[in-house]
């Protein structure tokens, strides 16, 4: 495979036709196609890790659950546990579109207002949003605000106008929070560990 560009953007993807060789293997045929292509993404594999008291299934690299609620892992009946919910790769493995993931999103959050209207979560002492960002704190846990997402966002859209796009994702975590708070005026690493 080859990567075919003009002025710095991607055009085109080549490929060679291959046949077996009969000894197990594949040779190429000399036979290419040039497939028209406007962006080419990278997929690099992903794996989610355990959290120390969260039950973690080690072959699927998942959290076991019923519809987003983290099941007990005894094996009895499907018991979850009150309070806490999964999403994302972590919830179904690397597999899917965004609009999959987004699907199991909305069946979580659903089950989360199922669970609280049904008075099966516990109420908290202080649900302000300085007492979340003060528990952050004090947990060491870096985090980000609404306001610092929208920074995030017009981070990428910049760096994708600079380019003739329409964004450039910024992937790496620590960047990522950079960004969040630059083009907020909040100071880097105020909100981090």
């Amino acid at each position: 495979m080859k990567l075919i560009g003009e002025d710095g953007k991607v055009t085109a993807i080549r490929t060679e036709r291959t046949e077996l060789d009969g000894e197990g293997g594949v040779r190429g045929t000399g036979r290419f196609t040039e497939w028209p292509v406007g962006a080419v993404y990278r997929a690099v594999g992903y794996r989610s890790d355990a959290i120390d008291g969260v039950p973690f299934d080690t072959g699927t690299h998942t959290i076991p659950d019923a519809g987003g609620r983290v099941l007990d892992g005894t094996g009895e009946a499907p018991a979850h546990l009150s309070g806490l919910y999964t999403t994302g790769w972590v919830r179904r493995g690397p597999v899917g579109l965004i609009g999959n993931t987004k699907g199991d999103a909305n069946e979580t959050i659903g089950n989360l207002v199922a669970d609280w209207d049904a008075g099966r979560l516990p109420v908290p002492a202080d649900a302000s949003e300085s007492a979340v960002e003060d528990f952050l704190h004090s947990r060491d846990v870096t985090f980000t605000t609404w306001d610092g997402w929208y920074a995030l966002d017009a981070a990428e859209r910049a760096l994708g106008e600079a380019e003739g796009r329409e964004r450039k994702k910024i992937v790496e975590w620590g960047d990522m929070l950079a960004a969040s708070r630059t083009h907020t005026g909040v100071p880097a690493g105020s909100l981090s560990r």
